[in-house]
C-alpha cells in the first residue's frame, strides 16, 4: 500500500484542483493593436478567484444632486466634525464639491468594491483609471489612486502561450467570460484551512499576508541556518511565536522562520473567504494559528453572479416613519453586488449586501448586523457603519424626489 501512497495525493490532488477550476478568474484580454489572449487570469501577483476583491474609488457621486441645499450644509458639518475637513477647505476658497458633480477632495467620493465575478468587462482609460462594465449593464468610472488594482500588468494563463504578463498601458480591454470546467493550465491549488485569532475560529479559502493564495506561492523567511521559500502546498500549518512563526510541514518537519513580511512584523493580515463573507480581514497582532487542509469547499463560479440588482427595502426613521422604495446606502452603494465594510473588536469584515436581510443601528458609531443566513454581527469603525456614513437615500413609488434620512435618523435598513 505504501508504494501507492504517492500516487493517490497525487490524484487527491488534482481531483480537487479540478473541482475548483470554475471558481478561477477566467477571460480574454484585447490589446490595442488587435491581438488577443484567452485562460485564466491573475491581476498581478494577488486575486485569481471569481471571489477576490477589486477595489479602486468611484471617479464622483452623482447621488449628490438629490441633497437640499439645506441638508448639504448639515452634511458637511458632520463630515467636518467628523475629521474630513477637505469639503470646508475647498469651499473657503469658493470651490464647490458639487461643481458638475465633482468631488475635487473627495469629500463624498467613495471606495468602489466588489468581487470580479460581477464585472463584465473593464477598460482602461489611462495609467490610474478603468471604466468597468457590470454584468447588469451599468457602467462605473473608477480610480486608482491608493489601490493597486488599478494600473498593474495582468497575468493570463493563454491556450497556446502558457503565461503571459501582459502590460497595463498595452490593454485595450479585459472581457470576462465563464471558466471552463476544467482547466488545462492553472496557476494552482487555492489554500483552504481554518484560521485561529483571539480565541475565535474562522474556516474557509486563505490569503496569507493579503497576498499569496494559492498552493504554488511561496512563504519567505529567513531560518537559523539561512534564508528560505517553502511552496505553500508543503505547509500544514503556521504559528506565531512571540516576533516569529512556527512552520510545519505536511511531512512533520518544523522549521522556524523571522526576517520578512511573510512571517513576522510588516504582515498585511491573514484574509478568510467563505459563502457569508467576501473577507475576514484578521491582523497580524491577532493572528494565532493556520491549519490547512486538503478538504476544501467550493468556491462561486461566474455563473453565480449573473443577477445584480438595486437596493431595495424598508428604512425605519428614529422619528417612527417608515420608508419603502429603492435605497442607495451611505449616499452611495445602489447595488446588491457592491459591499458593505466594518469591524468587529479588530476583525475587519466585508460581505456583499444580497447576504444582509437587515441593519440596526446602536446610535451613530456602530450598528447590528442580521445576515440571510440568520448569523449577527455587530460592527463600527468603518464608513459603511459609523458616524461617517453620509445617510440614506429612498426612492418611493410615486414620488418625483428622494427621501434623504441623515444616518443619526436611521433606526432600521430591511432589504428584499
Amino acid at each position: 500500500m505504501k508504494k501507492y501512497l504517492p500516487t493517490l495525493i497525487f490524484l487527491l490532488a488534482y481531483q480537487l484542483l479540478d473541482a475548483q477550476d470554475a471558481s478561477f478568474i477566467y477571460g480574454v484580454v484585447y490589446t490595442e493593436d488587435g491581438k488577443s489572449y484567452e485562460g485564466p487570469i491573475r491581476w498581478g501577483k494577488e486575486e485569481v478567484y471569481w471571489t477576490d476583491i477589486f477595489n479602486a474609488s468611484k471617479e464622483r457621486n452623482e447621488n449628490l444632486k438629490y441633497l437640499s441645499a439645506e441638508q448639504r450644509d448639515q452634511l458637511d458639518d458632520r463630515q467636518f466634525r467628523n475629521g474630513d475637513w477637505g469639503d470646508r477647505f475647498a469651499r473657503s476658497f469658493g470651490w464647490s464639491s458639487s461643481d458638475e458633480g465633482r468631488d475635487y477632495y473627495h469629500t463624498y467620493v467613495h471606495q468602489f468594491s466588489c468581487q470580479f465575478g460581477e464585472i463584465k468587462t473593464l477598460r482602461p482609460a489611462g495609467r490610474n483609471s478603468a471604466e468597468l462594465e457590470m454584468r447588469n449593464g451599468v457602467i462605473v468610472e473608477v480610480d486608482g489612486e491608493g489601490y493597486n488594482d488599478i494600473g498593474l500588468d495582468i497575468k493570463i494563463l493563454d491556450k497556446e502561450l502558457d503565461e503571459v504578463e501582459v502590460y497595463w498601458d498595452r490593454i485595450d480591454k479585459i472581457e470576462f467570460r465563464e471558466t471552463p470546467s476544467k482547466l488545462t493550465a492553472r496557476f494552482g491549488i487555492p489554500l483552504y484551512g481554518t484560521v485561529e485569532a483571539f480565541g475565535s475560529k474562522f474556516t474557509g479559502f486563505i490569503q496569507w499576508d493579503h497576498d499569496e493564495r494559492l498552493s504554488v506561492d511561496k512563504l519567505d523567511g529567513d531560518s537559523d541556518d539561512g534564508d528560505m521559500s517553502i511552496e505553500f502546498g508543503k505547509i500544514k500549518s503556521i504559528e506565531r511565536v512571540g516576533g516569529r512563526s512556527r512552520v510545519t510541514l505536511k511531512s512533520g518537519r518544523e522549521i522556524t522562520l523571522d526576517g520578512s513580511n511573510d512571517v513576522s512584523s510588516g504582515h498585511r493580515g491573514v484574509i478568510v473567504m467563505n459563502n457569508e463573507f467576501a473577507s475576514i480581514d484578521i491582523p497580524w497582532r491577532e493572528f494565532d494559528k493556520v491549519t490547512f487542509l486538503d478538504k476544501a469547499g467550493s468556491l462561486p463560479t461566474y455563473g453565480s453572479f449573473n443577477s445584480q440588482k438595486e437596493l431595495s427595502g424598508s428604512v425605519t426613521a428614529y422619528d417612527g416613519r417608515v420608508y419603502t422604495g429603492k435605497i442607495v446606502f451611505d449616499l452611495d452603494e445602489a447595488y446588491d453586488s457592491e459591499l458593505l465594510q466594518g469591524k468587529e473588536g479588530e476583525f475587519e469584515y466585508a460581505m456583499p449586501f444580497r447576504n444582509i436581510s437587515s441593519l440596526t443601528t446602536d446610535g451613530e458609531y456602530q450598528c447590528s448586523v442580521t445576515l440571510k443566513s440568520g448569523k449577527k454581527i455587530k460592527l463600527g469603525d468603518g464608513q459603511d457603519v459609523d458616524e461617517r456614513n453620509q445617510g440614506v437615500l429612498i426612492f418611493e413609488n410615486g414620488k418625483n424626489a428622494p427621501a434623504y434620512i441623515s444616518w443619526r435618523d436611521v433606526r432600521e435598513v430591511i432589504f428584499k
